[in-house]
């Protein structure tokens, strides 16, 4: 079966290359549900993408993880079929089926061939709304994420994510881990997981898109049969929240030979009319090209392998985040580098020439996203739920290139905050 989807993203990459000629129609059912549609009939393969606004920040207090355990427990098992049961039917008809919890969303992502597409539909309709959540799946899914919580608090990395987020949103759902602790896990019980699904998955919060071989008639029929026997509408999301990010140091002592280091503040909203030239300006500073904390921290100095940083816009909160490693001898050393780096940017601005260079790399890397239907249909979805028109792809590169030095400089000097940079250090560094 990974060899046939393998077989279709390639064929697709080609198929989509010319990205000024691909259409997105609108669709909507007879039921009311709406999606976003490239048909693309080529081959006899569908790719369809589910997003669910919400995600694990729609845990309810006491019961962190809840989320997260239910999307895991989706597949094992549906109506008459236990998880073995289940995970044949869907291997038989070559079809894929992935679900992930995420801090803003729960995300299905469907691959089928045109010939199962009736049977397909079926049965991940069967796990939507006939989910068994059976006891011992239950515990055995519970006993694979205590394990990931038992191996993230051993895990400096995961240390220092776990604490940054928790120091900037304290007690709302974005300042615990969406795995949960050991304790709220334990606890989560399978009524839990009846609820759990009923909060998350919601035509109220729905976003759909499809791509491949399927009219969009056909597509009006799947969406009533797939979700139309879904909660009309789910509980209230989460008011904005401001970080708690206020320029402070916080070392957290941990064995390991590199300190692991992740700093940031408050950045703005993706909606926000200067996000793009923040964008960019994240780029510069962090991004994946020769950004300026890699050469200063890397290649100048050589104290870190690689260092980055970039906007990460949430729901109900924005972020401008980095993170890197550095050796515990050093790691005062490449802090205080970008801090100074930091100040630098949000006092001097960029240059043209640092423009021009970013401008270059983001307009030429975007059409690589595009390298598949699967990834076709998740950008179409994020781009919905992001409130974008069916058209920002095409128009996306032009509004890169649009940004000038002058906007560059004023949204520097509006969104970098060196006196806030806050950063979390784990690790035994020296002098710090």
């Amino acid at each position: 079966m990974k060899a046939i989807f393998a077989f279709i993203s390639v064929f697709l990459f080609h198929s989509f290359a010319g990205l000024a000629a691909v259409e997105v129609q609108e669709v909507r059912s007879q039921g009311g549900i709406q999606a976003w549609l490239i048909e693309e009939r080529s081959i006899p393969f569908t790719a369809l993408e589910l997003r669910f606004r919400g995600g694990t920040s729609l845990d309810r207090e006491g019961k962190r993880g809840e989320i997260n355990l239910m999307t895991a427990l989706i597949e094992e098992g549906a109506g008459d079929l236990d998880s073995q049961e289940f995970s044949k039917a869907r291997d038989r008809l070559a079809a894929s089926f992935e679900f992930d919890a995420y801090l803003d969303s729960v995300a299905i992502s469907v691959r089928f061939l045109s010939d199962n597409k009736d049977e397909a539909i079926a049965l991940l309709k069967k796990a939507l709304v006939q989910t068994r959540f059976d006891e011992d799946a239950i515990e055995r899914v519970k006993s694979q994420v205590r394990s990931i919580i038992d191996s993230d608090a051993n895990d400096p990395s995961a240390i220092a994510s776990n604490a940054f987020y928790n120091d900037a949103f304290g007690n709302h759902p974005y300042g615990t881990n969406s795995n949960g602790t050991l304790e709220s896990v334990n606890q989560l019980t399978r009524s839990d997981m009846f609820a759990a699904r009923d909060r998350a998955l919601t035509k109220d919060n729905l976003f759909v898109s499809a791509v491949g071989d399927i009219s969009a008639d056909e597509l009006g029929e799947i969406l009533d049969q797939l979700l139309g026997d879904l909660p009309k509408s789910g509980p209230s999301l989460e008011g904005y929240a401001t970080p708690n990010l206020n320029g402070e140091t916080s070392v957290i002592a941990f064995d390991t030979p590199q300190s692991v280091i992740m700093f940031g503040h408050e950045s703005i909203a993706r909606d926000d009319p200067d996000f793009i030239a923040a964008y960019v300006a994240s780029e510069i500073m962090g991004g994946s090209g020769e950004s300026i904390l890699r050469q200063e921290v890397r290649e100048k100095r050589g104290l870190t392998y690689g260092i980055g940083s970039f906007l990460s816009p949430l729901d109900h909160s924005s972020l401008l985040l980095g993170r890197f490693s550095s050796g515990n001898e050093v790691a005062a050393q490449a802090v205080q580098v970008v801090k100074e780096e930091w100040g630098k940017f949000a006092q001097n601005g960029a240059t043209q020439a640092q423009l021009d260079i970013a401008k270059t790399y983001l307009t030429g890397a975007y059409p690589l996203r595009f390298d598949g239907n699967s990834r076709i249909a998740r950008i179409l979805a994020g781009m919905q739920m992001d409130g974008y028109s069916t058209d920002y792809f095409k128009i996306r590169n032009d509004l890169v290139n649009a940004v000038t030095l002058e906007d560059l400089n004023r949204v520097i000097k509006r969104v970098y905050a060196p006196e806030k940079l806050t950063f979390v250090i784990v690790g035994r560094p020296e002098g710090l």
